[in-house]
């Protein structure tokens, strides 16, 4: 398989589980991952994953403990304020770009072209460029204004893809569900994972599969 290119930008959502998961799963897969966390993020991590203290200046082991060691050569970390950083420019080459989870204020700031940080920066080249953004929103209820905002990025060419992980592969586990997401996501870039958490049928049909 051929080692892709990947923007991944985590937003202060909650569900920054499914961002770390991802990550994870694209440095198994021998990838590379160019990495936008913005301040909120870290901030979210610290409640929702009883990391106190991690910030952008952690050593990935701290956040990252799926991801093998010397995967880490393959993560690029970015600040979040530097616009002058190389995924900020039209010039450079990667596959996709995915945010995920990805905060209502993440949202907003692509419908409307606010790009005064990195993250958002990145998802409006993306944009311009017509490549391959994914965002998956974290949020609910929805108001009409987070809809509308969405509805915008979709015309634009984004894929809007909620965390709403599915239960018909009969989950057992949180990472069951993380699992879930991360396959739909490799699904939709069309990049192989190997995550078995396809649907087989209805379990009638399975069951009764010759052995």
């Amino acid at each position: 398989m051929k080692p892709e290119h990947l923007v991944v930008g985590i937003s202060g959502a909650s569900g920054i589980a499914y961002g770390v998961r991802f990550v994870e799963v694209a440095l198994r897969l021998g990838h590379h991952v160019h990495l936008l966390v913005s301040n909120s993020a870290w901030r979210v991590m610290q409640e929702e994953c009883g990391l106190a203290g991690v910030g952008a200046s952690s050593p990935l082991s701290a956040w990252l403990p799926g991801a093998p060691e010397e995967a880490h050569e393959r993560v690029h970390r970015y600040h979040i304020g530097d616009i002058a950083a190389r995924p900020a420019s039209g010039t450079f080459k990667a596959r996709a770009m995915v945010v995920v989870p990805c905060s209502m204020r993440t949202v907003a700031g692509l419908a409307t072209g606010n790009t005064d940080n990195l993250l958002l920066r990145c998802g409006d080249v993306f944009l311009k460029e017509r490549r391959t953004l994914v965002l998956v929103p974290r949020e609910t209820p929805l108001s009409l204004i987070h809809l509308r905002n969405m509805a915008t990025l979709s015309e634009a060419g984004a894929h809007i893809v909620p965390a709403m992980p599915g239960f018909y592969h009969s989950p057992k586990t949180i990472d069951d569900l993380l699992d879930f997401m991360a396959m739909k996501l490799f699904d939709l870039l069309g990049i192989e994972h190997g995550i078995p958490h396809a649907w087989q049928g209805p379990r009638r049909e399975r069951d009764n599969q010759p052995a």
